[in-house]
């Protein structure tokens, strides 16, 4: 990757450093190729006299055995400094173990490592191996951890130089006013983002050709890596369709994803055992339906009834089309001026949860009966202080939301407003207030 892209999280890691003072551990975890390498190595760059990495990916065997036996430090220390050819400062260098679920010894010493206090410690994992890897080590509780998501729509406008948009979308959506002329190149920006995502790779390939056919060939290259691990931690391939699945899943327009679908009819041990693989991978996002809203939502979660997303809309994009050996320039072009003659509901909803999660939400649904045949339901709920939000998505400017308002109606008493995204200007409409789908991130 040619390009470093500001990131959130490294203030984080600031203030980590300078809370801490070498106290704890830090774990950068999150998908494979979200950048947690680069990151962490920027932050060791800027933040420190001198940094030591230590990729588990390609170390060699002498590095690995060091920490069969790490009761002699110094030896530890003095072996590594010579095999990376950098001096270690106390209290001013990091020692970095990259891809530690490699070697689970490495994060067992952890726990010595910080408490004899000359260095400190960042590691980064991805996928779900750094689970398996860890079933016969003691995980250090000296260890904190933190998640790098796909760069979120305010990153991405840092990245594409349009530092000031999101400040300026934050005034607008405060003071509750219309974009007005703005909307149309606001929304096209969004688009684009919807097209190229928030994997950096994607992102880098992006500014680099200007070309949306080889950027969404860098983005298949990541959606084959993903679909190759998956592989390796099942056999069977459950896993991988499962995730291969999510954009026809939600394309059927149904109140859940219907796992006996997709692969058949499965033990429900073995479906929890799969989706808490595929949730750990940090590639998707479950959204849970809440059986009653009125209670806190966590308690009341519904662990048979999920919809999944998408952890990165860039990637749900060109998942969708994967039945070509190539997305054609032609459709990305006119997902971009919006003229695609599909039904984009799916689109936006998966982009409104990676947006809802970027901001730390947890994701929950809400559906209940209409009539013997028909269901209401509310795409996303929203819990703040002691009222509920809920939020339905459109992927035009339809403003009809017979879901909110009989939502309102039954749970006036819990609802604080109620929030429609869609592609068109702010509107107030009774409790509901109707937002371009740029703001989600201001819910």
């Amino acid at each position: 990757m040619n390009i470093i892209f500001r990131r959130k999280l490294y203030d984080r890691m600031l203030s980590w450093k300078r809370e801490k003072s070498g106290k704890t551990a830090l774990l950068v975890e999150g998908a494979r190729r979200v950048g947690k390498t680069t990151l962490v190595r920027q932050f060791a760059e800027n933040e420190y006299e001198s940094y030591l990495i230590i990729d588990f990916n390609q170390v060699s065997d002498r590095i690995l055995h060091l920490f069969d036996d790490i009761s002699n430090l110094n030896y530890l220390f003095l072996t590594l400094q010579t095999e990376f050819g950098v001096k270690l400062i106390e209290r001013k260098s990091i020692i970095v173990f990259d891809e530690v679920q490699k070697c689970p010894k490495a994060r067992q010493a952890i726990k010595y490592l910080v408490a004899d206090g000359r260095y400190d410690y960042v590691e980064t994992g991805s996928l779900i191996s750094i689970r398996k890897n860890v079933k016969d080590i003691t995980i250090p509780s000296e260890e904190e951890r933190i998640l790098l998501n796909p760069l979120d729509f305010e990153e991405f406008l840092w990245a594409i130089g349009q530092n000031a948009l999101s400040d300026l979308l934050r005034q607008y959506y405060e003071q509750k006013v219309c974009l007005g002329a703005a909307l149309r190149s606001v929304m096209r920006t969004t688009r684009l983002y919807i097209l190229v995502g928030g994997m950096p790779q994607a992102v880098d390939c992006y500014l680099t050709t200007n070309n949306l056919a080889d950027v969404d060939a860098v983005k298949r290259g990541i959606i084959n890596l993903y679909i190759e691990d998956f592989n390796k931690i099942d056999s069977t391939g459950r896993l991988a369709m499962l995730y291969q699945n999510i954009p026809a899943q939600l394309n059927g327009n149904i109140s859940r994803y219907m796992t006996g679908a997709v692969i058949g009819r499965t033990d429900e041990d073995k479906i929890a055992e799969l989706l808490s693989e595929l949730e750990q991978s940090r590639t998707v996002l479950l959204c849970h339906n809440c059986t009653n809203p009125m209670v806190g939502m966590q308690l009341c979660k519904d662990l048979k009834r999920y919809k999944m997303y998408c952890a990165d809309t860039g990637l749900f994009v060109t998942m969708a089309f994967l039945d070509k050996e190539f997305t054609d320039n032609i459709i990305y072009n006119k997902l971009l001026s919006d003229k695609l003659e599909t039904n984009l509901g799916y689109v936006y909803e998966n982009l409104v949860a990676q947006m809802l999660h970027a901001q730390g939400n947890k994701l929950f649904y809400h559906t209940w009966q209409k009539d013997e045949r028909h269901y209401y339901e509310i795409d996303f709920l929203l819990s703040r202080t002691n009222k509920l939000v809920p939020v339905e998505v459109k992927s035009s400017g339809y403003n009809t939301h017979s879901s909110i308002d009989a939502f309102c109606n039954k749970y006036c008493n819990s609802v604080s407003h109620a929030v429609m995204l869609y592609t068109k200007d702010f509107k107030r409409d009774s409790l509901v207030e109707m937002y371009p789908v740029c703001m989600t991130g201001f819910v």
